[in-house]
């Protein structure tokens, strides 16, 4: 069993960054590729980006490749999202996820816990 929990989220004018955190509790949080989802208001769930059980992977979407860092410090349960250059069209709930498989993946099925998500908004 994996719990996570968001935070970081907020709103920020457009151009701005913010950086999201995901605590995971349990000690297997090395074992589990991580992701990051997110959700517009009336809109199916997407991929943002995902990394590894070791770092080594990285995936991201198109929309925020080269804007976006994902990243995990394994000793202290926590994966990160760093957000630069934000658009409106960033705005979201953000929620993070554990994969018990090994890869970055992007797709939602592969991850069996997820968070309650954290809100960015992204102002214009």
């Amino acid at each position: 069993q994996v719990q996570l929990v968001e935070s970081g989220g907020g709103l920020v004018q457009a151009g701005g960054s913010l950086r999201l955190s995901c605590a995971a509790s349990g000690r297997t949080f090395s074992s589990y590729a991580m992701g990051w989802f997110r959700q517009h208001p009336g809109k199916e769930r997407e991929f943002v980006a995902a990394i590894s059980w070791s770092g080594g992977n990285t995936n991201y979407a198109d929309s925020v490749k080269g804007r976006f860092t994902i990243s995990r410090d394994n000793a202290k349960n926590t994966v990160n999202l760093q957000m630069n250059s934000l658009k409106p069209e960033d705005t979201a709930v953000y929620s993070c996820a554990a994969s018990p498989l090994m890869g970055a993946s992007m797709a939602p099925g592969a991850y069996a816990y997820w968070g309650q998500g954290t809100q960015v908004t992204v102002s214009s």
